[in-house]
């Protein structure tokens, strides 16, 4: 039952991330610019971090979950569930999306229902390594800011922010995915282009992750001399002692 509640959060998250974040790039990508997106991006994940990161760690990305799974702190089939909870919650946010756009009324200010691509603004050798490093940076936040208690009460804003200034690096040169799932979604009812270049947005942030997981326990390892002030000068040897 457990199990269930977290694979439905993981599902819920993603859906509410597609919706939402994509979302403010069709209707308000023109009127609000990046900015706008940037800003919707990090607002939703930390709401949801906070709103489900208790029950399945508010994972809502597969390169998350690649990265959580490297570390060890999921287990191979945990992490496949996650990843078809994830893509088949963006699939849902990715029709809404589109229905708005059929059916609603609402006029698409991206031209491709908010989809990542590669060609017109980044080749797609420049769109494998940005993609590989905003996802590198955002996993890397997300790993050490939840692997440290006394972080715990504001893991969400560090993770807000690192989606945010991904974003607004990425989105004018291919559309900022950091997140298969996010590609995913909106890509499969827009096809055409977006849907023969998606396998680039869902290798390369996984890549990003992969490579987040190794990097983190270097991060994480601390400082002996550090106590939470600035750092003191190491003490002068005593008698008899040699210098370190």
């Amino acid at each position: 039952m457990d199990d269930a509640r977290r694979y439905a959060a993981e599902f819920l998250g993603t859906l509410l991330l597609v919706f939402f974040g994509v979302g403010s790039a069709v209707a308000a990508r023109v009127q609000g610019g990046v900015v706008v997106v940037g800003l919707a991006f990090a607002f939703i994940v930390l709401a949801l971090v906070y709103a489900f990161g208790p029950l399945s760690g508010c994972h809502i990305n597969p390169a998350v979950t690649m990265g959580v799974l490297l570390s060890r702190k999921i287990s191979p089939v945990g992490a496949v569930a996650y990843w078809i909870a994830q893509f088949a919650g963006a699939a849902v946010g990715g029709f809404l999306l589109w229905a708005l756009t059929r059916w609603g009324g609402v006029v698409d200010q991206t031209g491709a229902l908010g989809t990542t691509g590669y060609g017109a603004n980044i080749s797609r050798g420049g769109a494998m390594l940005l993609e590989t490093m905003l996802t590198f940076m955002f996993v890397l936040v997300v790993l050490v800011v939840t692997s440290r208690p006394e972080h715990a009460g504001f893991a969400g804003l560090a993770i807000g922010i690192a989606l945010g200034a991904a974003i607004l690096l990425g989105t004018t040169l291919d559309g900022a995915s950091l997140n298969p799932a996010r590609s995913f979604g909106p890509a499969i009812f827009e096809g055409g282009a977006a849907l023969r270049q998606l396998w680039l947005f869902i290798v390369f942030p996984l890549l990003g992750g992969a490579l987040a997981a190794l990097v983190a326990p270097l991060v994480l390892q601390r400082n002996p001399r550090y106590r939470g002030g600035p750092e003191q000068p190491p003490p002068r040897p005593g008698p008899g002692q040699s210098p370190a």
